[in-house]
């Protein structure tokens, strides 16, 4: 799952005791856990409407299309909206608009209509990216600042566990149902509405809870002698494209994922879901491994390698079978761990006073999850596995060009 990272150049102040911050990072951890878990339940809704309701595979793609096309659309409205409210009554508002979005299924499966399915998503969506924006920076603000990443990294392993859990959860409980979805979304119905109640109970908690006041002081910034914006920074350019290509191709391969183990082994939706579980797993133990390797290499190098080990594993995939073609499409989650971090950390070094805009055109960059997933879909529809899965080839051939010169900066030989 992509996760927003922000950079803020701004002083922060914290008022409240350390001891407060247990159950700050505790509600985030919750936070990140439900975050995780609701975005890689769209996962098991692609298969569920695309039997349900006969759908193409790029009709049924349209539930990551609309999902993740709302941080292209809200993620500079969210930040204005945090920075008025504040990050506790923001995260508090975050929730509540995602427990909307869950409520919304109620009537969409009573009427069984996908469109009503898909506004509900977008919504579910609105309430995930203001979880995100406010999040990042308070979780940076609750202690130390070189111990900052380390507490940010943390709460995103938590996130990974919610992603990995997902997709057994969506197998149980919604796509065991799945010959019923031609009559009814029933079986959708009540597993949303649950979380729409937990999310409001979660909502409620934290807005209870005695959190550390984080007051934000932005720093007066210098006059920019060499009269450059934001954009002349070669290695954001590039960067910026680098997260829109690496989103999509992490969401486009955790979208089709089930149904493509379901053509491979010919075994039911529900069952092939289950192999999705390991796709998100391999992102948290890849954290894990990431995480030392980063502190031995360059970041740009590691990043090149998981790029070329990411093509040599879908190529590996679609051009061999049973096990071995499920088994190396599942592995390129390992790979995918340290790219979004990598890609983010890159595009940023040497930005200066245009960190805080750079963060916020990263972060629409998430929007490639909508755009490469339709594409991959869009060529299913017309063609084999083999060709619909050349669209993630691509981006990684992209990222493996970032990772090689794409991230040097304009000041740097290139």
């Amino acid at each position: 799952m992509a996760v927003i990272s922000t950079t803020n150049q701004a002083s922060t102040t914290v008022t409240g005791n350390r001891q407060s911050y247990t159950p700050a990072l505790i509600s985030l951890a919750v936070l990140y856990f439900m975050m995780g878990f609701i975005t890689c339940l769209n996962d098991t809704l692609v298969p569920f409407f695309k039997k349900g309701f006969t759908l193409t595979y790029s009709q049924s793609s349209l539930v990551q299309f609309y999902f993740f096309l709302t941080y292209g659309i809200m993620s500079v409205p969210a930040g204005r909206i945090v920075s008025r409210t504040g990050y506790k009554k923001g995260m508090v508002l975050g929730f509540a608009i995602a427990a909307v979005g869950g409520l919304l299924f109620y009537p969409a499966s009573v009427y069984h209509q996908y469109v009503l399915f898909l506004a509900a998503l977008f919504v579910i969506a609105i309430g995930i990216v203001m979880l995100q924006v406010a999040a990042n920076p308070y979780i940076t603000a609750l202690g130390p600042a070189n111990t900052a990443s380390a507490r940010l990294t943390l709460i995103q392993g938590v996130g990974s566990v919610g992603t990995t859990v997902a997709p057994l959860f969506g197998a149980h409980f919604i796509l065991a149902r799945l010959e019923e979805s031609s009559a009814s979304s029933e079986a959708v119905r009540y597993p949303y509405l649950g979380i729409a109640a937990l999310l409001l109970l979660i909502a409620f908690v934290v807005s209870r809870l005695s959190l550390p006041v984080i007051s934000t002081t932005g720093n007066v910034e210098k006059a920019d002698r060499s009269g450059s914006g934001v954009f002349s920074h070669r290695n954001l350019r590039f960067g910026i494209i680098g997260i829109f290509v690496y989103v999509g191709a992490e969401v486009s391969i955790g979208t089709f994922l089930t149904n493509y183990i379901t053509d491979l082994l010919g075994v039911p939706e529900n069952v092939a879901n289950n192999y999705v579980a390991f796709y998100w797993g391999g992102m948290l133990v890849g954290r894990l491994l990431g995480a030392g390797l980063l502190r031995i290499w360059q970041p740009s190098r590691v990043l090149a390698v998981c790029a070329v080990a990411a093509v040599a594993l879908i190529l590996i995939s679609v051009n061999s079978s049973g096990l071995l073609a499920v088994w190396s499409m599942i592995a390129v989650g390992l790979c995918n761990a340290i790219m979004f971090a990598t890609i983010f950390s890159l595009s940023v070094a040497g930005v200066g006073r245009h960190t805080t805009a750079a963060s916020g055109l990263l972060s629409t960059a998430i929007c490639g999850g909508a755009v490469i997933s339709y594409a991959q879909g869009l060529l299913k529809d017309h063609a084999t596995w083999q060709i619909a899965f050349l669209v993630p080839v691509i981006c990684y051939l992209y990222i493996l060009f970032y990772g090689l010169n794409g991230y040097k900066t304009s000041n740097q030989r290139v």
